[in-house]
């Protein structure tokens, strides 16, 4: 039987108490991490792989169905924002984009579904598909995985089952063993929190690698609220010298992100 669908070690959480319901959650949860350090590895193989990509050209296409298609949809839905690169990181669901707030009977079974999605891309050798799958069998991204190893391209799945099918097609399996759920079965709990941080691990270094952080500041942030802004002008008196917090905002606002106004400011000098 599959990790992910193996029997809650709690029984009876009908009859528990809130307090005792909430902290045997949290003593599940504190399992996750351990399982997450445990796939680096592989994390850092893949890694390696888009590092080389994106450069010339190439993409990274997260696919999944249910939990999993939605968190690798917020994943590349932040890189924009977050590092100011566009089109690099894109997420796709079983379902299409309704399927983000409402489930989709069935779009998971569709094993060659996951393939037809990603042709508008114009697939190429250089772009990346992570399938992301907690029980590592849904049709829907196993059939992707197949086709796009199949392409040319470099593949690689996030799952919490061993041996399972998107271990054996994609070439960079990256395993996190969280065990079974606190509510047998629902893999948005254990399961969905290993994929988040292991999305996050990979569009984050990535970005690092590529360029898009220095120090520790996200020099190619867009500017799209006050908050951002403020952050924006903050780094730039940090990465200047420049102690008046107006004379920082404005040369900010006039180049549009950190890198251009400290680059511009240090070549005035």
């Amino acid at each position: 039987m599959k990790t992910t669908e193996q029997s809650s070690l709690y029984d009876h959480l009908d009859k528990m108490g809130t307090l005792d319901i909430l902290e045997a959650i949290n003593a599940e949860d504190r399992k996750v991490p351990d399982a997450v350090a445990a796939a680096i590895p592989a994390i850092g193989q893949l890694v390696e792989g888009i590092v080389e990509r994106i450069p010339l050209g190439g993409r990274v296409f997260y696919c999944g169905a249910g939990t999993s298609g939605r968190l690798g949809i917020v994943d590349a839905s932040e890189i924009l924002p977050t590092y100011g690169v566009d089109n690099t990181f894109i997420g796709l669901m079983a379902g299409g984009d309704q399927a983000i707030r409402h489930a989709v009977e069935g779009a998971e079974d569709a094993s060659e579904q996951g393939w037809k999605d990603l042709q508008p891309y114009s697939l190429g050798p250089h772009d990346t598909l992570v399938g992301i799958s907690a029980s590592g069998s849904a049709p829907y991204v196993v059939g992707a995985l197949k086709a796009a190893r199949a392409a040319g391209l470099l593949t690689a799945a996030v799952t919490n089952n061993p041996g399972s099918p998107v271990t054996e097609v994609a070439q960079v399996p990256i395993v996190a063993e969280v065990g079974p759920e606190f509510v047998t079965g629902s893999t948005r709990m254990k399961a969905g929190t290993s994929a988040k941080l292991i999305l996050n691990m990979i569009s984050t270094a990535s970005m690092i690698r590529l360029g898009h952080v220095q120090g520790n500041k996200m020099v190619d942030m867009q500017l799209t609220n006050q908050k951002l802004v403020d952050r924006g002008t903050r780094m730039i008196m940090d990465g200047t010298g420049i102690t008046d917090y107006d004379k920082a905002r404005e040369l900010l606002l006039r180049h549009g992100h950190v890198r251009a106004a400290v680059e511009a400011y240090l070549n005035s000098k």
